[in-house]
């Protein structure tokens, strides 16, 4: 169990790091389009199929490997590849009322979230 926690932990770390480095790379400037957010969510989307594609496909590989790599990198990395990757196992289950409720309402309440969130901070007193 400790060194799953560890594993999770050291893959999550790089996936941060490389998701910061690829924002200030690709956010130098205010453009306006958040292209780093972009690209890291589409990169990291890319990355899981193909990491679940082969762990599927090859199932010798130890589980600390998709703990390190989807769980860790991923999740560091992303949580948007973890998202997609539920909403297409919701999909390929023929599952189209969960796929519809876990899309819509990850998106909706998570921008309504955000926003009470922001809106809460917004009624404190700064002393």
């Amino acid at each position: 169990m400790i060194r799953d926690i560890v594993l999770v932990g050291i893959g999550s770390c790089i996936g941060g790091v490389c998701r910061y480095l690829i924002s200030l790379l690709m956010n130098p400037a205010d453009n306006g389009f958040p292209w780093g957010t972009f690209v890291v969510n589409v990169t990291g989307c890319l990355l899981i199929g193909i990491l679940w594609g082969v762990t599927s496909r090859f199932q010798h590989l130890s589980p600390a490997f998709s703990l390190f790599f989807m769980v860790g990198f991923c999740g560091g990395f992303t949580t948007f590849s973890t998202f997609s990757k539920e909403g297409l196992t919701l999909l390929l289950a023929n599952q189209y009322m969960l796929f519809a409720l876990y899309t819509v309402g990850s998106v909706v309440l998570g921008i309504v979230a955000v926003a009470l969130g922001y809106l809460t901070t917004k009624s404190i007193p700064i002393s």
